[in-house]
């Protein structure tokens, strides 16, 4: 297996100004160790990219045999990716580990272990993770988010939805073209995915706290909570 060790991340910049997410977890893959992911640059969209920084260049991983790893937004997907390299170095068809579609869409970095849902991708890691990344199987700290909501992002000018509590059929006015509205439970499960509609029906969903996506024709997320009655 070959690794990297990203030396330019430390020449001129040193690793006090780095931004860095430490990680540890999927133990049965990747043994009890831990990670640093450093941030590498950001995305078109502004969001940033974390890329493993072994220290001593050979960090042995079991399972997949992977020791590299990248954190990254997936904007088709509307998601932020846990990857593993193949064991090239170069990230090509990596190996998605997890993936977290309830952190706050808006937010520039990726949302903790504990925020949202890191769900385990089972079709490559054969469950071997335990299930979805979680403070009692993983830490992961650092330049990460902590929030579901980013209702600071939310412009209540240019964007409303009514009643909230709701019964049968949510209403949204927008000032703004949209590309796509999702909900989610409290447990970060999408249940409802539509296009650019303004009138929800969500008469079948269960009586509880959810969370409503809105995204832009400028690919901008804007997220609120309502209650189903």
């Amino acid at each position: 297996m070959k690794t990297k060790i990203l030396l330019s991340l430390c020449l001129g910049f040193g690793l006090s100004k780095a931004q860095t997410i430490n990680y540890k977890g999927c133990y049965n893959l990747f043994n009890n160790q831990d990670f640093v992911l450093t941030k590498t640059g950001t995305d078109t969209y502004g969001k940033g990219i974390y890329i493993t920084t072994p220290v001593t260049g050979d960090q042995p991983c079991g399972g997949l045999g992977i020791c590299e790893f990248k954190i990254q937004w997936n904007n088709t997907n509307t998601r932020w990716e846990f990857l593993a390299d193949q064991g090239d170095g170069d990230f090509v068809d990596p190996y998605v580990v997890f993936y977290n579609a309830t952190g706050s869409s808006s937010a520039v970095n990726p949302p903790s272990n504990t925020t949202g849902e890191w769900l385990e991708n089972t079709a490559i890691t054969q469950g071997e993770c335990g299930g979805s990344m979680s403070g009692a199987n993983s830490t992961m700290t650092g330049d990460v988010h902590t929030s579901t909501l980013a209702l600071s992002d939310f412009n209540k000018n240019k964007f409303k939805i009514y009643p909230n509590p709701v019964k049968d059929v949510l209403n949204i006015i927008a000032d703004e073209q949209l590309n796509s509205i999702s909900i989610y439970d409290n447990a970060g499960r999408l249940v409802v995915s539509e296009k650019s509609k303004l009138n929800i029906n969500v008469s079948k969903l269960s009586k509880g706290l959810y969370i409503i996506k809105i995204e832009t024709k400028d690919s901008k997320n804007h997220e609120i909570k309502f209650i189903k009655e």
